[in-house]
């Protein structure tokens, strides 16, 4: 799937200034994320493997600021 045809969601925790970014799920085929900047969509996008986009999320809930 194309991440242009994909179903982009923001975070619960976005504000409403628009100052986020969208990830999507690439489904069924390859079950990799896709990340864009939600101000300027058509920039481009990031891929990531389920396992790799995991051990973002992870790191990022570990890390010292967030505790």
């Amino acid at each position: 799937m194309k991440s242009s045809s994909a179903n982009w969601f923001k975070s619960s925790y976005s504000g409403g200034d628009n100052a986020c970014v969208e990830c999507a799920t690439l489904q069924p085929v390859s079950h990799a994320i896709a990340v864009r900047d939600s101000k300027d969509p058509a920039r481009g996008t990031l891929h990531f493997t389920a396992a790799a986009w995991r051990t973002f999320l992870q790191e990022q809930a570990n890390a010292p600021a967030n505790k």
